[in-house]
């Protein structure tokens, strides 16, 4: 029986960087989201994917289902428009960019809106955990997206 040596050298397919094809960004339209923002714009021009910039009302709990909707829907609106204007930065280097907005529970949202549009990348914000916020810590938005997203998540600090 004779023995072939195996190459170590991998597939060309193996040693490219992952290309991903759909970049989802969740942002609470705060200030804090901007690098994380300007993060999926670079990779969005490396990578030549589109990117979804996404953001959740977070749904008041414990009310009756119609007895908020004027007041979502004022939200929606003022939601879409800073959206609209922060797309306009992936849009102008001639990426293609969508938004949405949606209004529940900000993690439920964004594994679902994941899941639904076959995202390849999430990019998202994350904050310290600091002494005192260790209860809250756990409980964060970015720390169950990381748990129970199905792709992979770049957290930016």
């Amino acid at each position: 029986m004779t023995r072939r040596a195996g190459s170590t050298a991998r597939p060309a397919a193996a040693r490219r960087p992952p290309q991903f094809r759909h970049i989802m960004v969740p942002v609470d339209l705060s200030d804090r989201n901007e690098r994380a923002l300007r993060i999926a714009l670079e990779l969005a021009r490396e990578r030549g994917g589109r990117t979804t910039l996404f953001h959740v009302i977070h749904r008041v709990p414990d009310m009756a289902p119609g007895e908020l909707d004027t007041f979502y829907r004022r939200l929606v609106g003022s939601s879409e428009r800073k959206l609209r204007r922060t797309a306009r930065k992936f849009a102008d280097r001639g990426l293609a960019v969508r938004t949405e907005v949606r209004v529940g529970d900000p993690p439920t949202e964004i594994i679902r809106a994941t899941l639904r549009e076959r995202v390849d990348l999430v990019v998202m914000g994350s904050h310290k955990v600091r002494r005192g916020d260790r209860q809250r810590g756990w409980g964060t938005t970015s720390y169950k997206v990381g748990i129970f997203c199905q792709c992979p998540i770049l957290l930016v600090k």
